[in-house]
């Protein structure tokens, strides 16, 4: 489970985050929407230690990440290329992963051969350094990084970037089929409504830094209100 309390922080007069009470539940699906500026990325950098709030506090399963390492054993984030190790290949890149995690071969290997679809012939035996990567397979990799090691809370910033339509579409049933089957937590920030509404349980929208609305994504309402929502914005 993830709490946060009186969270804010701001960048001179500018406050990207101001939430004073948000609870996550084991099992969820939450996406944060919002357009630009909202705080999405900001509130993922505090949770992951990234970022130090100007006050308030996160907890991941009652950690607090700012003081205490524990939660990095079942906690995976994907948030820019900048997680990437660019001078290695994709596989040199999960090898290090597992070696890390204490992952045998062979369970890396067999966990690997689940993203072949997703990966697109594009990602795994190419012999190429991720650095020379597209845009579009550097996010794959991240993506598949994270889900690698099957942790128990998994952490996406704007997945859907940057990938093709086929492949967000895959992206979106390997989240789902993920959370069914292992029970994990999935935290997902989007630009892209549409996929957003398609898989969460739960939807947050932000606006400056601020929850605008907290809804559970049941039948069309959520959907029906975020769109009214950004129609109004445009």
């Amino acid at each position: 489970m993830i709490t946060i309390s009186n969270l804010k922080k701001s960048f001179g007069e500018t406050v990207a985050c101001d939430i004073s009470q948000l609870t996550v539940a084991d099992g969820e699906l939450l996406g944060l929407v919002g357009n630009n500026g909202a705080g999405k990325t900001t509130l993922f950098r505090m949770l992951l230690d990234l970022l130090k709030p100007d006050q308030g506090q996160v907890h991941i399963d009652d950690i607090d990440p700012s003081q205490s390492e524990d939660w990095k054993a079942t906690t995976a984030a994907y948030i820019d290329e900048s997680f990437l190790i660019d001078y290695l290949t994709p596989e040199e890149y999960f090898a290090f992963l597992a070696k890390i995690s204490s992952m045998p071969q062979e369970v890396m290997d067999e966990r690997l051969s689940q993203f072949e679809h997703f990966a697109g012939g594009e990602v795994l035996g190419q012999k190429k350094l991720i650095r020379n990567l597209s845009a579009g397979n550097k996010q794959k990799v991240g993506i598949m990084s994270v889900l690698l090691r099957q942790p128990k809370l998994v952490i996406l910033d704007e997945p859907f970037n940057f990938l093709d339509p086929t492949s967000q579409n895959i992206l979106k049933h390997m989240l789902t089929d993920y959370r069914q089957q292992t029970g994990s937590t999935i935290l997902l920030s989007s630009h892209n409504l549409q996929h957003t509404i398609d898989i969460s349980t739960r939807i947050v929208l932000l606006e400056k830094g601020h929850i605008l609305r907290d809804l559970e994504n049941a039948g069309e309402e959520a959907r029906q209100e975020l769109n009214n929502y950004f129609e109004e914005q445009a």
